[in-house]
């Protein structure tokens, strides 16, 4: 408690009633819920299994569950610090029995979700060549994260695609519950159903959780909005922490709303506002604060810091993408030189992806280590997916996807043909798939050396089910099966790059390493708590693994990725019109709010130095087009600004002049 400033002290201290902590960048709001739990654990003497803090990402649910543990010591046994999702799963496990379920849930994957959606829309006879089957799980993942099932949707007009989710979200529904299967979106759905629609359920958990936290209040969505406001509702213990200013997932159905209309739903709650910021320069601040105040929808407030001013933010005019790269990764190599710097101090920030390729080509060139955000995640990958398959199918038998996965790897000699014939009578006769395969016999159009196949290998899976011992050693079982099958002949079979081949059977050794290691750490779970724990694993690769993994790296990464993240020196490029903000964001909304907060994150990752780099020209499709400075950038005072424009013939200011007459000529047409 000493540690922490007066407002600070005040958000540990209020533990009754309603809490909304409006927590700026970079002020220590993680150090205050840690506190406050502790808090409530030592001092009010709350009991560890009251308390739930909920968060977005499995990363930030450790470090305050090691945070925690680390002051409270036994005492914080019991206490559920998790993920929505997560909390969502614990529910369920519990409970879902009364939706028609079995607790031994499957949680399907986007792609094994797009394998149900395919079948669903073959038998709706709709082609994917007439409708984006990506399209239409993104409309339906849109649709359960606004609570709406399959029976409360109704197309507007004629639309294709809303006709198409029309009559496929209802069979899509049903298939994933016939394989007693669940998908992402289901989790926090089903879970508010269950508290909505069962009273004994609801008051179970709202008992158990007397006492409510939730991180990053600005980003969540409907369903979680709904799901916490039931789980509080009893007794009214709910602190929420967040910052309007730094919301920016509307895309992926996050609404900044939740947190501007918190006092307006817990009418006499308390605010308390953490401005003092423990990270950046004053200079960097003051650029944050100038941009972020223009949006005309917000809770006041302005960051401040008691560690100086800093030096200058630095502004590269290039002539185009190329020159822009070289020049950023000159300053890296001066400020790596000057402050004797780790690589890993240093970051580029871009609103698109597709702008890291002229960044990776000049670091490459002057061999500088480098690491980019969002490359296929480990439990993503195909030889891995594949070995889980097979952990899948030994605890639920019904998970039809994950069957069809293994049926023919490694290669048996059963065809599409095959498992089309075996899907289709399956259907027919309303049979599990797996039972299915056990009944080849009598299904007709399959040549016999393929039924010969499908037999022997329900056969080996039965005896492979009925074999594992879930209380014994599950690594050793499982590298047993996986010898058994002779995956690293398949592979080496398959694959002509003899190194590629090592690095899947690596990649399948690693499965499981990972299973050992969890078992080692979790001797009272089994296999399905492993299974649930890589469903629930983040769905964007995490920001900082190069520095997890010890690289001396570069960070290369998306604006939207970096959020949560620093860096001692940032370079934040493309600051254009159509970039920054991004053309599509200006079409859906001129007012640009979100893409201006986005700006406001990219700034504040920026501890000791920031530099903001823009073209002139850019290539698109081969053709060389004009850029016009970002109007962020005319929101940055001038006097913050130390212009390295280099040989553009711009001078100092001159770039932030050039927007402020471009918008001034827009707003006078």
């Amino acid at each position: 408690m000493k540690r922490l400033n007066p407002p600070q002290q005040q958000a540990v201290n209020h533990t009754e009633g309603a809490l909304l902590i409006l927590a700026g960048a970079g002020s220590g709001k993680t150090q205050v819920i840690t506190t406050r739990i502790v808090h409530l654990l030592r001092d009010k003497r709350v009991q560890a299994e009251n308390i739930l803090a909920v968060t977005f990402t499995n990363k930030a649910a450790r470090e305050m569950r090691e945070r925690v543990s680390a002051m409270a010591g036994r005492t914080a046994e019991g206490i559920v610090i998790s993920t929505f999702h997560s909390l969502g799963v614990r529910i369920l496990r519990r409970d879902i029995r009364a939706l028609g379920f079995k607790p031994n849930f499957s949680i399907y994957s986007s792609s094994d979700q797009a394998g149900v959606l395919r079948q669903a829309m073959r038998e709706r006879d709709i082609a994917p060549k007439q409708t984006d089957p990506d399209l239409l799980l993104w409309r339906i993942s849109a649709l359960k994260n606004r609570l709406i099932g399959p029976q409360g949707f109704k197309p507007e007009g004629s639309d294709r695609v809303e006709l198409a989710v029309a009559a496929v979200y209802p069979r899509y529904q049903e298939l994933l519950k016939g394989f007693n299967a669940i998908d992402f979106d289901d989790i926090i759905m089903l879970s508010v159903g269950l508290l909505q629609t069962r009273p004994a359920i609801l008051e179970h958990w709202q008992e158990r959780f007397r006492y409510i936290m939730v991180d990053e209040y600005q980003d969540t969505n409907a369903s979680q909005y709904l799901l916490i406001s039931l789980l509080a509702k009893r007794h009214g213990n709910l602190c929420v922490v967040g910052d309007d200013d730094q919301s920016i997932y509307g895309w992926r159905g996050a609404e900044v709303q939740n947190i501007l209309n918190f006092e307006h739903d817990y009418p006499g709650c308390r605010v308390i506002k953490l401005e003092q910021n423990y990270r950046s320069t004053g200079s960097i601040l003051e650029a944050a604060n100038s941009v972020i105040r223009n949006n005309p929808v917000r809770t006041a407030k302005a960051l401040w810091t008691a560690a100086g001013q800093g030096r200058e933010i630095d502004l590269i005019v290039a002539a185009n993408e190329e020159e822009e790269a070289a020049r950023v990764v000159e300053g890296m190599m001066l400020e790596q030189f000057k402050g004797k710097l780790s690589w890993s101090d240093l970051a580029v920030l871009y609103r698109s992806n597709a702008q890291s390729r002229a960044f990776e080509e000049r670091l490459r060139l002057e061999r500088i280590p480098y690491v980019v955000i969002g490359g296929q995640q480990f439990y993503e990958r195909k030889e891995v997916k594949d070995a889980i398959a097979y952990l899948r199918v030994i605890d639920n038998p019904a998970d039809e996807a994950s069957l069809l996965r293994i049926i023919n790897f490694p290669r048996r000699g059963i065809g599409d043909n095959t498992l089309l014939r075996l899907n289709q009578w399956s259907l027919e006769r309303d049979v599990p798939l797996f039972e299915a395969l056990g009944r080849v016999a009598e299904i007709a159009d399959i040549s016999e050396s393929s039924k010969k196949a499908v037999a022997a290998f329900h056969a080996m899976m039965t005896g492979v089910i009925a074999g594992f011992d879930k209380r014994a050693r599950l690594g050793e079982q499982v590298n047993t099966l996986f010898n058994r099958l002779r995956i690293e002949d398949e592979l080496y079979r398959t694959l002509n790059d003899a190194a590629q081949a090592r690095k899947r059977i690596e990649n399948i050794e690693q499965v499981v390493n990972s299973l050992a290691l969890f078992e080692e750490q979790n001797p009272r779970h089994g296999l399905a708590a492993f299974l649930e724990r890589i469903s629930l694993l983040d769905e964007d690769k995490p920001a900082d693994e190069g520095k997890e993994q010890g690289q001396n790296a570069v960070t290369l990464m998306s604006l939207h990725s970096s959020k949560g993240l620093e860096f001692s020196h940032v370079w934040l490029v493309g600051m254009e019109e159509d970039l920054l903000p991004h053309k599509r964001s200006i079409e859906e909304d001129p007012s640009c709010a979100e893409e201006r907060r986005l700006c406001y994150v990219g700034i504040t990752r920026a501890r000791r130095s920031l530099t903001i780099s823009r073209c002139l020209t850019r290539r698109k499709y081969g053709s060389v087009e004009e850029r016009r400075p970002s109007r962020f950038l005319a929101e940055i005072p001038a006097h913050l600004l130390n212009d390295n424009s280099g040989g553009t013939g711009e001078k100092k200011g001159d770039a932030v002049d050039m927007a402020e007459d471009f918008f001034a000529r827009m707003l006078g047409e």
